[in-house]
Formats: C-alpha cells, sequence, structure tokens
C-alpha cells in the first residue's frame, strides 16, 4: 500500500509542475545525439547529466524524463518505482512484497561560458522496504539492526543525490567541470545500476554492486574534470564511510578517499571507462580497514526502429589494505526494448563472496576477519511489457526469474539450486 501511496504523489507532484509549463512532450532520446558537430557529442552528453553523478553512458542512449522551461531554467524530471514480489527457493529462500524508487528533478540553465545544473534525487525505500532490506540469495553489503546484511540487499537513502554542476566551456571542443553536493556520486565505476540504460528494468541490484558501483551513494562529494572531445579525466574527493542505518538523513564526514576516472566515448554508441580510488573505513563493523576499488567497464548502446538495446560488460574489484585481501566481481548485463512496448534482459554475474555468508543473519563472532572465500555464479532474464496508456507515465508489467552457480562448501547452507524469481508494475516518468 505504501508503495501504491508513493507513485500516487510522485505522480501528482509531476503533472502539478506542469500545469503553467510547455505542451506534452514525449520521452526524447540524448539531446547529444542531435548534436551538429559529431566529435562534440560526448561533451553535449555530459552537460545533460541524465545519470547520477559524472557518469557517462553512449550518447546514443535515449532518455527518459519529463522536460520543460520556466524562466530561462530548463526543469528535467526522471523517476522510476517498482512494486515488486520476490519469492526464493532453498534454505536461505525467502519472501517479500516492497518497492524499489527514485526520482531526480534537476534545473538547468546556461550560466557566462558555462552551464549550471543542480540536481536532487530521492529515493522512498527507507519507507516502502521495510526491516532495512530486501531478499536477494548471496548478497552482501551495509549492515541492518547493527549487523551485516547477508543475502540482502539495503535500501537506497532518503537523500540519493544533493549537488551542483558547472560545466565551463573553454573552447569549442573542451570543457572543464566542476561537480560537489553534500551527497553525490563520485568519479568511481561505472553508472550506477538504477541510472544505466543496461538495467533499466531490473528493479534488484546486482551481486557485484559493493564491487563496482555502490559509492554512486556518498557523501561530501568534489569532483574536477576535463574533457576534450570525446575523453574525460576526473578526480574526486569524498568522505569514504558508507550509508549508516538511518537513511533518512545526510552522514556527512571528513573528505577522506579520493578516487580518480578516464572515461573514451569513442563513437556514439560505445563508452569504456577505467577507474580507481581509496575508500576510507568503508564499512562501519570494520572501521580499521581501508579498500582499494578498481573498476573498468565497457558499454554498448544501438537505437533500433522502435526500440534500443543497451548492454555493459563490468568488473570491479576490492583489496583491503589492511590484509591485502581481494575480491573480484564480473557483470555483464544487456536489455532489449523492441516494439516500443517490450522489454527483454538478462544479467549475468560471477561474484566474489566472503565468509559472511556462512554465519548468516547472526551476531559476528569476537576477532571475525571477513574475508573472500569463494564465488558465485546467477543467471537472470527477464521480461515486461508497457501497458495502458497513461500521460507522462510508463506502466510496465513483468518478471524475471534468476538461478544460481553454487560452490559446494556454500551448498549445505543454500542447496545445490535455489533460484529466485520476481514479478513486479513498474512506473516510469516520461
Amino acid at each position: 500500500m505504501r508503495a501504491i501511496v508513493l507513485v500516487v504523489v510522485l505522480y501528482s507532484a509531476v503533472l502539478v509542475i506542469a500545469q503553467n509549463s510547455m505542451p506534452d512532450m514525449p520521452s526524447v532520446p540524448n539531446p547529444s545525439t542531435n548534436a551538429a558537430t559529431p566529435s562534440n557529442a560526448f561533451i553535449n552528453m555530459l552537460e545533460d547529466h541524465s545519470t547520477s553523478g559524472t557518469d557517462a553512458q553512449p550518447s546514443s542512449t535515449p532518455t527518459e524524463m519529463f522536460m520543460t522551461s520556466h524562466s530561462g531554467w530548463m526543469l528535467m524530471f526522471h523517476g522510476v518505482a517498482f512494486l515488486n514480489d520476490v519469492q526464493q527457493s532453498g534454505p536461505r529462500g525467502t519472501d517479500k512484497l516492497f518497492s524499489t524508487n527514485w526520482i531526480m528533478p534537476m534545473a538547468q540553465r546556461k550560466l557566462a561560458r558555462g552551464t549550471l545544473t543542480l540536481r536532487t534525487m530521492l529515493s522512498f525505500e527507507p519507507a516502502t522496504v521495510t526491516a532495512e532490506q530486501y531478499p536477494e540469495l548471496f548478497q552482501q553489503g551495509e549492515t541492518a539492526y547493527g549487523r551485516p546484511i547477508v543475502d540482502g540487499q539495503h535500501p537506497h537513502n532518503f537523500f540519493m543525490e544533493l549537488a551542483a554542476m558547472y560545466d565551463y566551456s573553454i573552447s569549442e571542443h573542451t570543457v572543464l567541470s566542476f561537480y560537489g553536493g553534500p551527497a553525490g556520486d563520485p568519479a568511481l565505476g561505472p553508472p550506477a545500476f538504477p541510472h544505466r540504460a543496461s538495467a533499466s528494468e531490473n528493479p534488484v541490484a546486482p551481486l557485484s554492486h559493493h564491487l563496482q558501483d555502490s559509492t554512486h551513494i556518498a557523501y561530501d562529494v568534489i569532483t574536477a574534470g576535463l574533457t576534450y572531445r570525446f575523453v574525460r579525466l576526473e578526480a574526486s574527493g569524498f568522505h569514504g564511510r558508507e550509508p549508516d542505518e538511518y537513511r533518512w538523513d545526510i552522514d556527512s564526514g571528513a573528505i577522506d578517499s579520493w578516487s580518480a576516472r578516464i572515461t573514451v566515448n569513442p563513437a556514439p554508441n560505445w563508452s569504456l571507462q577505467y577507474s580507481i580510488g581509496e575508500l576510507h573505513s568503508p564499512e562501519q563493523l570494520a572501521p580499521s580497514e581501508d579498500v582499494r576499488r578498481m573498476t573498468a567497464s565497457v558499454i554498448y548502446n544501438r537505437p533500433l526502429s522502435h526500440g534500443n538495446w543497451a548492454s555493459m560488460l563490468a568488473w570491479g574489484r576490492n583489496r583491503s589494505l589492511a590484509d591485502r585481501n581481494v575480491g573480484n566481481g564480473y557483470l555483464l548485463e544487456s536489455t532489449l526494448n523492441f516494439r516500443s512496448r517490450n522489454n527483454l534482459w538478462t544479467r549475468i554475474e560471477n561474484a566474489d563472496r566472503t565468509n559472511e555468508l556462512l554465519i548468516g543473519e547472526n551476531p559476528l563472532p569476537s576477532g571475525f576477519t571477513e574475508r573472500y572465500f569463494t564465488r558465485v555464479q546467477a543467471y537472470t532474464a527477464g521480461y515486461d511489457r508497457e501497458v495502458g496508456q497513461v500521460p507522462r507515465l510508463s506502466v510496465a508489467i513483468g518478471g524475471q526469474f534468476t538461478w544460481y552457480g553454487v560452490p559446494n562448501v556454500l551448498q549445505p547452507e543454500y542447496g545445490a539450486h535455489p533460484v529466485g524469481g520476481a514479478a513486479f508494475v513498474r512506473f516510469r516518468l516520461k
């Protein structure tokens, strides 16, 4: 019921704002694809800021949003809400009804020789995901009630992003960018899973989330970047501790962590990135442990007649600076939109897991040291179809199925062949 109320509130808010706006506009592709100078397509796409932080996707990637203008400002609204029912098998399997969701109002205008962008991203998951987590077999990361979350995914914080960006045009092909805010996304990792086209219809987080893109909610973030034609270099400073269990506030702290990223978009359908960073004391239960993270990703997007095909191959690696223990995560995901209303997707993962899985929901033993010790495979396939005709809102009904490759050491806990399924209704502003 709370999830349904949330969707109604978000939809009503957008309609109220739209009363004094321009005429209705359909879902639009990224404006950069219409750029007069192909060599500037990457720069134009970056200045659109249609993902979180300063992340990049191929410039051909379509962007579903509501757009209008008022008093010299371009106003944009992105938003997605899933109402999910998850069922899982095996000794550790469980079920739950919950909502994953976010909304992103954004305002943009020209200022001097550049573009100023103000952006807020909010999620009501602290209210629509009860008990601090939703079921996901083999998932790890963050805490609930003072214990590590095992076989579950934590909700996003209410303030996912609260940031400002300024892109200063040095020349036709060169842009200097600044980004900062109390809550934001530093230059580390590929675009976060809630915002990338290759995962747009999947309501569940990847198992490799905390090896690749978990810093998409960080605090006290500052980033500077330089873009020349199709290459961008960035560096960020931020507070390294992950969000705590109270998810309605902003967990400010010292800028004690750093990251750097290079992004290359050699053609409109391609985006590649490599990033590295050091996170100071990211885990609440292991405050003395720092982590070095490296990620690399390749994104391919192909516009189709009455559709689109978006895919990503990503790798992420965490290395403990305390004991040099290393964990890797590999991901391949792809979403095909065809005949406008249909979406078919898959996600394939191979992710290292730690010995916290053996403890389950029990308190950590005295002197416990977390270590990567085995690897799990997850295979997901899903389909949804847009239904009905609602102004400014895309509604789809669908589901997905996940099966796992379980190593021998975990089979006594999970069984040999656990599976999971999700049925959902998806709402998206357009």
